[in-house]
């Protein structure tokens, strides 16, 4: 699965984010703990939340 979730850049703007990227980059990029194992891939992680985007997830 190579589909893309979206995230903020310095500009406020939307940019791609893979969800093929593991959980870990996300926690520490943006300071959260998503409470699954780091090595998880973010789109795993956001079909078992039931989450359509980073976005979607971060705004939460």
């Amino acid at each position: 699965m190579k589909k893309d979730a979206r995230n903020k850049n310095r500009k406020d703007q939307f940019v791609a984010k893979r969800f093929d990227t593991k959980v870990e980059t996300i926690e520490k990029k943006y300071g959260v703990d998503l409470g699954v194992r780091s090595d998880m891939k973010l789109g795993n992680f956001l079909k078992q939340k039931g989450y359509k985007s980073l976005s979607a997830l971060l705004n939460s």
